[in-house]
């Protein structure tokens, strides 16, 4: 289910508004280990403007974990934002967890 999320999330933020936004689905992740680079099975779900990362579950509630998942992937790829979204709830807005890291004290201004 929450790859039709996933899809839907990604077409909104793409085609609607007076701007759409530049996003990337599936991305797989890699990490430098000593002097090599290992491309990984993790996969994050959405890449907005090469800046935001976001993370879609459809879960009873969103635990530590998740976030710790987000967090990590935003170190791994150096992002500074991320947005953790659960699409099972009555209110989506409320199910909704923004995510800042080091990175984003280095965003211009």
């Amino acid at each position: 289910m929450e790859s039709v999320y996933e899809a839907c999330l990604a077409y909104e933020l793409k085609e609607k508004g007076e701007k759409g936004f530049i996003v990337d689905q599936q991305i797989s992740t890699k990490i430098n280990y000593e002097k090599i680079e290992i491309e990984t099975p993790l996969k994050i779900d959405l890449l907005v403007n090469d800046t935001v990362i976001i993370e879609v579950k459809t879960v009873e509630s969103l635990l530590p974990v998740h976030q710790a998942q987000l967090m990590t992937y935003m170190k791994l790829l150096k992002k500074p934002q991320g947005l953790l979204i659960n699409f099972h709830t009555d209110n989506i807005s409320k199910s909704m967890i923004p995510l800042v890291n080091e990175y984003f004290t280095k965003l211009p201004e």
